[in-house]
């Protein structure tokens, strides 16, 4: 039979797995979107900007495990992807974004809405493609997919020109395409050396810690992780990413680690003389500075990527390959240990912190995040899938709900991107339909992407919307007051009425300023259909703490005042 280029993209996704695509038709995707209407297995969201497909599908593929997709037209279509590309990059985020693109013979004439994507993309993707030519498009889709899921997940981007998509060839769908790539090696092994010098620095360390990072979740390792915790009763501390791979009510769970984790985790990872980091970067938010970081321990790298090996913290060891497959050789031949005056000691900064946390406050009638955190987690049991925008919100979404669950944070770590987290929840709404999905969301961030949704009401989504409403850019503002003597420059922000916004979209919408009302809110919010926005009129100059001050070393921090 022959098939047009437009028939040959949806044919190919289906043999990937693909059902659900989050896209933006414009002129240079017409064919495709026009072929669309023959493939009702594949589900299309749309979404109200291509930044929230980028998103949506980023949501997806790390609620799913899968590879998320995009689909946006050339030009600004293209472009609008790029921020979204960019998230998924530094996170780590298998993802597929399909632009059109113009006629072939038209590129390079500056032609409408022509623009070349390709090298605008070339340093956010882990490859990417410009196919001209319609017998190259299943086996481009083929490689891509490949490249987006295997070794360290990324994203990819294919540009396809629209002869090539309205373009007929003779074509199998049944044909299996090969994968060609001979520069390409995601798979690398270390050799049993490695595992036996780990296993003798694990036995030989007194005071272990475990940095579990992202690497967990992508390699699906958490089962071992938790082996090797327990088997050498070992403190496991979080990266922000790393949150869900460590269940929170585990009693060597310390909470998350850096800049804004909890000052006894810190202290910890200061104090280790052995650092054992599963897959994660040492970001420096994780680390503080450098030169004064964990400076008495021995650090052994489980890193899947050997670019981040001594990239930014050097270590005594490296073991290079899947996480998964490395525990599951190093962990059966390490033998049974116990740190029990190295974790009473970790305890009792655990309970000289507790102190100063703001949920043993008595309340006040003021309205403060960490307590609609709380609640949020009470009434949901811990059970519901937490995305967040970028800000303090996030940082108190961070540390207050308490994951058991793996794929139940989703957040952008790397690019902070703020308007990630609605758009983003959509995407971790369908990929799993059955979850009570969370939006947490700042006053700024909210509205750089609040036009999605319109998309929950067109695709029938529901996720309930908490508006962390604090009348400034609440970070930013954060630095200003404590690094900037209060001069709050371009920080205050004015919002709409975001119960009306709510209404506007034929949605539910609601406002707290107490407790009580907080309370009544969210489970208001949770019994009622559709999607629903709260405006949580919070505390405005509240603080998120503890906090590493940039530059300064781990243990440096400036915590929260004893009265509040």
């Amino acid at each position: 039979m022959k098939y047009s280029g437009a028939q040959i993209i949806w044919e190919s996704l289906l043999k990937e797995g693909v059902d659900v695509i989050f896209g933006f038709p414009g002129g240079n995707t017409i064919p495709i979107h026009d072929a669309l209407l023959d493939y009702p297995g594949i589900r299309h969201i749309l979404v109200r900007h291509e930044q929230g497909a980028a998103h949506a599908a980023d949501g997806y593929a790390r609620v799913s495990g899968k590879v998320g997709v995009c689909l946006a037209t050339s030009g600004p279509g293209a472009t609008n992807l790029v921020t979204g590309i960019a998230t998924a990059m530094l996170d780590s985020t298998p993802m597929v974004a399909i632009t059109g693109q113009v006629f072939s013979h038209l590129i390079g004439s500056d032609a409408f809405q022509e623009v070349d994507v390709t090298g605008i993309t070339l340093p956010i993707t882990k490859h990417n493609y410009l196919v001209t030519d319609v017998n190259e498009i299943s086996r481009t889709i083929h490689e891509a997919f490949y490249i987006a899921r295997s070794g360290r997940p990324g994203p990819v981007l294919i540009d396809i020109t629209k002869d090539a998509q309205v373009a007929q060839i003779e074509w199998d769908p049944a044909y299996e395409e090969s994968i060609r790539l001979p520069g390409y090696r995601p798979d690398l092994r270390p050799s049993m050396n490695d595992f036996e010098q780990a296993a003798k620095m694990i036995a030989a360390a007194e005071r272990p810690v475990i940095l579990a990072g992202q690497g967990i979740l992508k390699s699906g390792a958490m089962s071992w992780v938790r082996e090797l915790a327990e088997k050498t009763d070992t403190p496991v501390a979080t990266t922000l990413l790393g949150i869900g791979a460590f269940p929170a009510s585990h009693p060597l769970n310390l909470g998350m680690m850096g800049m804004h984790g909890e000052a006894w985790v810190n202290h910890t990872i200061q104090n280790a003389d052995l650092l054992l980091a599963l897959g994660m970067r040492f970001d420096d938010r994780v680390t503080g500075s450098l030169s004064t970081y964990a400076p008495n321990s021995k650090k052994i790298h489980f890193e899947l990527d050997p670019s981040e090996v001594n990239k930014n913290v050097r270590v005594d060891l490296a073991l290079i390959g899947d996480l998964s497959e490395l525990l599951q050789k190093l962990v059966p031949n390490l033998p049974q240990k116990t740190h029990t005056s190295w974790n009473e000691e970790i305890n009792k900064l655990r309970s000289e912190s507790a102190l100063r946390d703001i949920l043993y406050t008595p309340d006040n009638g003021r309205l403060y995040a960490a307590h609609i955190m709380h609640d949020i987690l009470r009434a949901t049991q811990g059970k519901a899938v937490i995305v967040t925008d970028v800000g303090q919100h996030q940082m108190w979404a961070a540390q207050y709900y308490k994951h058991d669950y793996p794929y139940h944070m989703v957040t952008s770590g790397g690019l902070g991107t703020m308007g990630f987290g609605l758009p983003a929840a959509i995407g971790a709404k369908m990929a799993d339909q059955e979850a009570e999905v969370w939006v947490i969301a700042g006053d700024g961030g909210f509205q750089m992407t609040q036009a999605e949704l319109s998309t929950t009401v067109q695709a029938g989504i529901k996720v309930n919307v908490a508006i962390i409403n604090n009348g400034y850019l609440g970070m930013v503002r954060q630095w200003q007051e404590l690094f900037y003597d209060r001069r709050y420059s371009a920080t205050p922000i004015t919002s709409p009425d975001f119960v009306k916004i709510a209404e506007a979209h034929g949605l539910t919408g609601l406002r707290a300023t107490n407790r009580k009302e907080a309370v009544e809110a969210i489970d208001t919010a949770r019994a009622t259909p559709g999607t629903v926005v709260i405006d949580f009129r919070i505390e405005p100059e509240d603080c998120v703490y503890p906090m590493v001050p940039a530059g300064a070393a781990l243990h440096k921090m400036i915590r929260r005042p004893m009265a509040q």
